[in-house]
């Protein structure tokens, strides 16, 4: 432990373990840009453990996550559980596409430059109830579709570019809790809810039985005044 040698030279190595820490606090949106330049220039400047020390010790271990939400019943039981299909998505000058039924990770990474990435939740599975997903984009683009009642904090840093965070917001009973953070630079990161194919086809069913309905209304409307019409020309006759 570096707390127990404070005077003792530091070493490449643990400069790398520390700088890697920052990097992580400020993906995760713990740091903002500002801090997490200062600490960097600090651990470079480090000589000794004793200097490093100070410069993480109030941010968690890298990759370490919090506890994840208690799964009872609901809709989201079956969904929770399996392994990751992919940990990593890469698009340089092209793109990527992770959607359907596929596994997401503990931990998934994704990273675009001079391309783009899509990244859809509204069918897929989690690999446990705690999700972070770490999205970099470099004068690229990247979307992220969650379903409606999927729990989502967005804590991106967009730096002449964005980080939307218009989708952060709790989920239903039993939901698995998603993380998305990480920086865009020239580029974006768009995190919107939007609905399942079944839950389109479900709200295109209800329009057309409502538009259904109205359309009967108004012929049964049409035939009740024909027949108030008729009465009346029997009574004058």
């Amino acid at each position: 432990m570096m707390s127990e040698l404070p005077d003792m030279r530091a070493s490449d190595a643990e400069r790398e373990r520390i700088t890697e820490a920052l990097r992580e606090a400020v993906a995760e949106g713990r740091l903002d840009m500002e801090e997490f330049e200062q600490r960097l220039d600090a651990a470079y400047k480090a000589r000794t453990r004793g200097e490093l020390e100070p410069l993480v010790r109030d941010l968690p271990a890298p990759g370490s996550v919090a506890p994840a939400p208690a799964v009872t019943t609901g809709p989201w039981r079956d969904r929770i559980g399996g392994t990751g299909t992919s940990k990593v998505a890469v698009g340089v000058w092209g793109g990527f596409h992770r959607k359907g039924g596929w596994t997401v990770p503990r931990k998934f990474t994704a990273f675009t430059m001079w391309g783009g990435g899509e990244i859809d939740l509204r069918e897929a599975r989690f690999e446990d109830g705690e999700i972070v997903i770490r999205c970099f984009a470099l004068m690229g683009g990247m979307s992220v579709v969650v379903p409606k009642d999927l729990d989502v904090q967005v804590s991106g840093v967009g730096i002449m570019g964005g980080f939307g965070d218009e989708a952060t917001g709790p989920g239903t009973p039993g939901s698995p809790r998603v993380r998305i953070t990480g920086l865009a630079i020239w580029g974006g990161v768009s995190v919107e809810r939007k609905l399942t194919k079944a839950e389109k086809e479900e709200r295109e069913r209800l329009q057309r039985t409502d538009r259904e309905e109205r359309r009967l209304s108004r012929e049964d409307r049409r035939e009740q005044r024909r027949l108030g019409r008729e009465e009346r020309r029997k009574s004058l006759e």
